[in-house]
């Protein structure tokens, strides 16, 4: 594209109008409310932000201090130690519980392999990643803060601007495609239920098509090839 053709691009936006928000970090008048011109973007389905450490419908917590999330975490910012569930007080249904439970966000690249790697569900990711830190101290979160209410709310800190509908719907790809990581499990709940929501709804939408089978009747090995 010569500069003459790079012109008319810019000239052409310009009558489309403008498509940016103006955002000023979440901050409420006097009467407690948020200016509206203070817009955020709206997110996909799939965005990832801010953790939660959810629990079973019944208040017991779905962590068990297994620490496969933090040794998948190519940031290395998740710090987990479990510890024996106590027989008059358990914490969850299995034999250990999450007893430390740590987040680096300075760290974090929300990957959202950790979720992946959970095998009783207890992590997800809401949409919320509008935050900013008071401290470094700040920045690391502890069990206390990601371990969501007795309704099954997200912690809300106060350098945190959450909006409407950005602790819903967390996570919702992994519960179309965690079974076999494929978009035939789509509209399937294989998710279990948590405090708050009861039984979340699978992802919809995606379109996908059954791949053609294979035809190995030519594979190198039959000619004596090799990869």
């Amino acid at each position: 594209m010569g500069y003459l053709e790079g012109f008319g691009v810019t000239f052409r936006k310009w009558g489309e109008g403008v498509t940016t928000r103006e955002y000023r970090g979440g901050k409420t008048n006097k009467a407690g409310q948020i200016d509206p011109r203070d817009q955020k973007a709206p997110k996909p389905p799939r965005a990832h932000g801010r953790h939660v450490l959810n629990r079973y419908e019944d208040g017991m917590e779905k962590c068990i201090g297994c620490e496969l999330c933090a040794g998948v975490c190519p940031a290395k910012c998740i710090y987990v130690r479990g510890a024996d569930n106590p027989p008059d007080d358990p914490r969850s249904p299995g034999e250990r519980f999450g007893f430390i439970y740590e987040i680096n966000y300075l760290r974090c690249i929300h990957c959202d392999l950790c979720v992946e790697a959970c095998p009783t569900e207890a992590i997800t990711e809401t949409k919320l990643f509008e935050f900013s830190f008071e401290n470094r101290e700040d920045a690391i979160y502890t069990k206390d803060e990601l371990l969501v209410d007795d309704d099954g709310r997200p912690q809300k800190l106060r350098w945190e601007d959450w909006r409407p509908g950005e602790d819903e719907f967390t996570s919702g790809w992994m519960r179309a495609t965690a079974p076999a990581g494929r978009a035939s499990y789509e509209n399937r709940i294989g998710w279990s239920g948590e405090l708050g929501y009861g039984s979340r709804a699978a992802e919809q939408g995606q379109e996908f098509e059954d791949p053609e089978p294979v035809d190995d009747s030519h594979d190198d090995h039959d000619q004596g090839g090799h990869h």
